[in-house]
């Protein structure tokens, strides 16, 4: 189940593994069931799935409590957000995202004009956002205008970082990675039947 007041896109998990039973009719909690589930839940430090929050009337959100948990994790007080180089959405997350991004500006030559465009795309646009007790934050207006957020922001965990969309453009642009990736399996599995190996003998 979700968060009050957030509610999973899709649901990602399968049925849960049923608990052995005892003697009797009553159901024995298994310790190494629940221990596994622990160690999974403490392990996880990639932003996954996809949660739609409500804006409420002073402009504040709810972020994801799984997506809290990797940032605190990440040791970034707060969002690193900026704007999407390449589509209408919010790129955000914490150190990590923070210093893949170093790494981008600082494989470019010193002081070139490829260096400073990116570095002011990425840098020069962002904004830290904070995140208040009750894990709400509050997107600038500059960066709902880019997204077309109005009442409700789609949050879409992307491994390392996580993206917001106003959730009818992420519907569309999710029908168009489906579609992209079903024509690429189309692609792949033509080339290994060209190939004659034994994969193409399976398709």
């Amino acid at each position: 189940m979700g968060e009050a007041g957030s509610a999973p896109y899709e649901a990602t998990g399968g049925p849960a593994p049923p608990l052995p039973r005892s003697s009797g009719d009553e159901l024995a909690p298994s310790r190494s069931v629940f221990q596994s589930v622990r160690c999974l839940e403490g392990e996880m430090d990639q932003f996954v799935s996809a949660f739609t929050n409500k804006i409420d009337t002073k402009g504040r959100v709810s972020v994801p409590a799984s997506f809290r948990s990797v940032l605190a994790k990440d040791g970034l007080d707060g969002i690193y957000c900026y704007p999407s180089l390449d589509a209408p959405a919010l790129d955000a997350g914490g150190k990590r995202l923070v210093d893949k991004i170093n790494g981008l500006v600082e494989d470019l030559a010193p002081y070139s004009d490829e260096r400073d465009h990116l570095a002011t795309a990425l840098f020069g646009t962002s904004e830290i956002l904070s995140i208040d007790q009750d894990g709400r934050t509050i997107l600038p207006e500059r960066l709902r205008e880019h997204a077309g957020i109005t009442t409700h922001i789609t949050f879409v965990g992307l491994g390392e970082k996580f993206q917001m969309w106003e959730p009818g453009r992420f519907e569309a642009h999710l029908a168009e990675a489906r579609q992209k990736v079903r024509d690429l399996r189309k692609l792949l599995g033509a080339g290994r039947r060209g190939s004659g190996g034994p994969e193409g003998a399976r398709e």
